[in-house]
C-alpha cells in the first residue's frame, strides 16, 4: 500500500500494517504500523472524499497477512497477544509483533518475560 509520506509516497506492505479506520469528521484515513516491542505504533494519515471501499481493501488484506494471533494473560485480565504476520498469499518469512493491553508496562520484567514465551510457543506451534 502507498501512503503519503512527507510530500513523497511511502511503499507499506500488508503485514507491516496493524490496523486502518476511517475518522468521517475529518475525512481522514488513518493507518497504523506494527511498531517494534515496546515502541510506539506509526500513525499515517491521507485526505479522502470516500475512504470505504479502500478501507474495505485494507482490512481484508491486513487479515490475510495474519497467520497467528495467541493471547496470554499477565495481569488479571489484562495481558499481551503475540501475532504473527506475513506477505499475503505467500510462504515467507514470518514477522513478530505483540500487542500490549494498556496498563501494561512494557519494561515489566514480567510482561517481557510473558511476551518471550508467548513468542518461543508460537513460534514452535507455527
Amino acid at each position: 500500500m502507498l501512503v503519503p509520506d512527507a510530500g513523497a509516497y511511502l511503499r507499506l506492505p500488508w503485514e507491516s500494517i496493524d490496523r486502518a479506520s476511517w475518522d468521517n469528521d475529518s475525512r481522514r484515513l488513518v493507518v497504523v504500523e506494527v511498531a517494534e516491542y515496546g515502541q510506539v505504533n506509526p500513525r499515517r494519515s491521507a485526505l479522502f472524499d470516500d475512504a470505504s471501499i479502500l478501507l474495505r481493501l485494507i482490512r481484508e488484506r491486513v487479515t490475510a497477512s495474519v497467520v497467528m494471533s495467541r493471547f496470554v494473560p499477565v495481569n488479571g485480565r489484562r495481558g499481551l497477544s503475540v501475532v504473527g504476520r506475513r506477505a499475503p498469499g505467500t510462504d515467507g518469512p514470518v514477522s513478530w509483533s505483540f500487542v500490549i493491553d494498556p496498563g501494561l508496562d512494557v519494561d515489566d520484567p514480567l510482561v517481557r518475560a510473558a511476551a518471550d514465551s508467548a513468542l518461543e510457543a508460537a513460534e514452535q506451534e507455527l
